[in-house]
């Protein structure tokens, strides 16, 4: 079969792919040696790509009201409704929530429909819960939103600043990078994040800060910035206010001690190249915008910007953020980084598009869409490739908004999400592998996505799809392409006309390509045009403001929104090294469910025995706007009274783990970005009376209070509890695993443990076992016996753990080559290995993405503290 190039649709890395069809629907997947990004490598999310391709849950056709539809009747429906609803509310009653997870070309034509077309600014997307401050900030800088540097810089930098950013997990091929870097050229790297991630395992200096203080780190290191060094003041402006601010900064705010403070600005100030990289822990703030520009005032003043090694450098979280924002995909934004407030930037983009009329001001930003649709204003709704009812803040408050709206349509490729079960129209999607257009990364890469399987069912193209509803509200010459490279090189003409305009972004030597260049079309940086060191931003001084200087805000740090005795604890939220958003991907994939395969909250041991929470357990987590009951991992890498969860896992996939259910809607004024990484929080003990561990070969259907389900290679897995135990332990089971057959049951009542295990011609077709607490057995053993060999016995089915003649892995370390926890403690004690590389050597734990290393040092600290003790 022919081996396809393509783009990884996780991060805004952009790594390239090399994907292969095996003939029978399926994909083999390697990184792309020859992309730019990656250059080969790949993390074990991009490399299990393969394992997400596929029917499984599919949506396969349209629906209306839960009824299969034909593409005719559901496209003429949402058109019709559209246009009924602008005739007689107005274009500001209708809104598209997008996603950063669209390709370049769909962003675009939802774009021009909604403001060319509509004549509303109503478009966001979800990008404005990772990069929106991000965003704010460049655009407050440099007049323009333009990220300065590249990748090469974090392997060019004499040291790299990792601001509230866990690169290993997040964005790990950067991390391997700057790990490589390291090793090669002795890189120094501070980590800046109250947690201890696992970042930190290449650091040399870890500063857990007061959580929502980064803005004062940086206004403090802005003051000895202008304290022993010759400021560049020739191509600023805001210098003197911007320093005052830094100067009334305490450094008490920081929560650091003096000798933390000063080790890091002798690290910054006396390294020539610096780097500053951050992501969401900077970003999802309610001062957020503030937290940006004291980083970037920092590299202006110091003039440590747009020259190799050194620069600001904001990593997107969302494999196509970057491109939405080239297209305009936020409310507050035109297409080509033309800005929407600016009247001649409206009339270009209008008169280029021959649009009817123009969006003539910003559109909502996503918390204030949701809350317009809550009121009545927004009376249809179109979510496109995003599950919001899930990721938003106040979650249950937006899905009760949703399920309220006169009129919503939903896109998507999963045929259950939590958002999709509230549409009154549902479109069936193409998804990565089937798609076919660019996306953008976080260094300004354009790369192609290209089609290497077929549509699943009847799944359409978003643009596509778009396009057509375009054409059916009576906008048929706007949207009448009928091939992806006819989008782009309509955006690549707009882009000339906006670099005429004083834009940054202008990619018109592509606005002529033909479908056979587009096909043919390799990774390209923008900007092309001379001057432009190596493709770098600013490194001549030169800015995109009316001035042409750079602009420094004063920044005046504010705390995070204070608890309160009902609320004591802050909770932080963030992700997990193997899945991805809401797991519509990852979810699907066996390995990549191992790692962690149910939500948890990480406490502090010191909030821990203060709670009466043992490691385990189970614990309720409440806050004015929803609840979450989530397992406890009791760690030291969270500060006391700061505990985090993952915000991964949806109503599809547990009970009560939507933690996003927990957060607050407050935003940063400037760019309407949320503070998802705070939320006041109470927690207690959830009183469950029976815990459960279920395996079965098909699909597990939980009827308890507490429950997560994660995909096995062989069927599926579900934690359980219960606030009370069955009456009849046996029907119980079978419900829970729709099977009628007679299981074999053993019950040791004085300990109330249950084990069932339904065995059909010596296979394992379902087991469950119970215990008053957490069940304790070897998940992976019991899991590998589902439907394995035809000779398994009752007591081998419901023992629990293997036999002496069989190796258990224990929990998955190494999630690239299955590397249990188990083989990997058992190889450093018996060949007393000393070292990440020699387990590497050893076992090949940790030797391909790279992500495991940090769990695989800790292993080897508790192995040496073991011996020590020992001797």
């Amino acid at each position: 079969m022919q081996t396809i190039r393509t783009t990884c649709p996780y991060c805004g890395v952009g790594c390239g792919v090399l994907a292969t069809p095996d003939g029978r629907g399926g994909l083999g997947v390697a990184g792309d040696p020859g992309h730019p990004a990656n250059r080969g490598r790949l993390c074990v999310k991009g490399a299990a790509l393969g394992e997400t391709v596929g029917h499984a849950g599919r949506l396969l056709a349209p629906r209306i009201h839960d009824r299969e539809a034909g593409w005719d009747e559901a496209l003429g429906l949402v058109a019709r409704r559209f246009s009924e609803t602008i005739a007689e509310h107005g274009p500001d009653s209708v809104g598209f929530y997008v996603s950063g997870q669209l390709l370049t070309e769909d962003y675009y034509v939802a774009n021009k429909l909604m403001k060319g077309f509509i004549g509303s600014g109503n478009i966001d997307t979800n990008s404005r819960l990772c990069m929106a401050s991000a965003v704010a900030g460049q655009r407050r800088a440099f007049g323009s939103d333009t990220v300065p540097g590249l990748y090469e810089d974090l392997e060019l930098a004499d040291t790299v600043v990792l601001v509230g950013s866990n690169l290993a997990w997040c964005h790990p091929v950067l991390y391997q990078r700057l790990a490589a870097a390291r090793a090669v050229r002795g890189t120094r790297v501070v980590v800046v994040d109250p947690r201890r991630t696992a970042s930190c395992d290449i650091a040399d200096l870890h500063l857990p800060l007061a959580p929502g203080s980064d803005a004062a780190l940086f206004n403090l290191l802005l003051a000895e910035i202008g304290r022993i060094s010759e400021l560049c003041v020739d191509n600023l402006e805001g210098i003197e206010d911007a320093m005052a601010a830094a100067r009334a900064t305490s450094p008490s705010a920081t929560g650091l001690a003096h000798s933390q403070l000063r080790q890091f600005f002798n690290l910054w100030l006396h390294s020539d190249k610096v780097v500053t990289v951050w992501s969401q822990g900077v970003n999802q703030s309610d001062s957020g915008t503030d937290k940006v520009n004291a980083i970037l005032n920092c590299h202006l003043a110091s003039g440590r910007i747009g020259r190799p090694g050194m620069g600001p450098f904001s990593v997107t979280g969302q494999p196509n953020a970057m491109g939405g924002r080239e297209v305009g995909g936020l409310a507050n934004m035109l297409a080509c980084h033309l800005e929407i407030e600016n009247p001649a930037h409206r009339a270009a983009v209008r008169a280029f598009w021959n649009a009817p009329r123009m969006a003539e001001r910003p559109g909502l930003k996503a918390v204030d869409m949701f809350r317009a649709v809550e009121d009545g204003r927004i009376k249809a709704l179109w979510i496109i490739c995003t599950n919001p009812a899930a990721t938003m803040p106040e979650a249950d408050r937006v899905a009760r908004a949703i399920a309220g709206c006169d009129f919503t349509v939903v896109s998507d490729i999963m045929a259950r999400t939590d958002t999709l079960r509230l549409a009154h129209v549902a479109l069936p999607a193409t998804g990565w592998g089937e798609k076919d257009g660019t996306v953008t990364n976080s260094e300004r890469r354009i790369s192609r996505q290209r089609r290497s399987l077929s549509p699943v069912g009847q799944a359409r193209d978003d643009w596509r799809i778009l396009a057509e509803v375009g054409r059916r509200m009576g906008w048929a010459e706007a949207f009448a392409w009928r091939h992806p490279a006819q989008v782009f090189a309509e955006h690549a003409a707009l882009s000339g006309i906006a670099g005429g305009l004083g834009s940054d972004f202008d990619i018109s030597a592509h606005a002529g390509i033909t479908p056979a260049e587009y096909d043919a079309l390799a990774p390209f940086l923008w900007p092309h045009s001379a001057g432009r060191q190596g493709g770098r931003f600013f490194g001549d001084g030169r800015f995109h403001t009316p001035s042409g200087r750079g602009r420094m805000v004063a920044v005046t740090p504010r705390p995070p929104q204070p608890v309160d005795a009902d609320h004591p604890f802050r909770l932080n939220t963030g992700r997990v090294r193997d899945h991805w958003h809401t797991m519509t991907r990852t979810g699907l994939s066996p390995r990549l469910s191992r790692h962690l395969a149910e939500p948890f909250l990480e406490l502090h041991p010191d909030d821990a025995a203060r709670l009466g929470l043992q490691p385990a357990s189970l614990a309720e987590i409440v806050s004015p706007h929803g609840r979450a009951v989530l397992r406890v991992l009791v760690s030291g890498r969270v500060a006391p009274g700061h505990p985090f969860a993952p915000m991964h896992w949806t109503g599809e996939t547990a009970a009560s783990g939507r933690v996003d259910a927990l957060v607050p809607g407050a935003v940063d004024p400037v760019s309407g970005q949320p503070a998802l990484k705070s939320a006041a929080v109470a927690i207690r003990p959830f009183a469950a009376r029976w815990f459960g561990f279920a395996v079965s070969a098909g699909r597990i259907r939980p009827d308890c209070d507490y429950w997560a389900r994660a995909t096995l290679p062989r069927g599926e897995q579900a934690e359980l509890a219960g606030l009370a135990p069955p009456q009849d332990w046996t029907a119980h089971a079978r419900a829970l695993f729709g099977l009628p057959d007679e299981p074999l049951v053993l019950q040791d009542r004085a300990r109330g443990q249950v084990r069932l295990a339904f065995l059909r011609e010596g296979r394992l077709q379902a087991a469950l076992f119970v215990a008053p607490g957490p069940v304790a057995l070897s998940r992976s053993h019991v899991a590998a016996l589902l439907g394995e060999g035809a000779t398994l016995s009752g007591a081998e089915a419901l023992a629990g753990r293997p036999g002496a003649d069989r190796p258990d892995e224990g929990a998955l370390v190494c999630a690239c080559f299955g590397i249990g926890v188990n083989s990997i403690v058992q190889a450093i004690a018996s060949r007393r290995l000393t070292s990440v590389e020699a387990v590497g050597q050893a076992l090949r734990a940790g030797t391909n993405c790279g992500s495991c290393r940090p769990e695989i040092r800790a292993l080897l600290d508790a192995g040496t503290a073991c011996r020590m003790a020992a001797e």
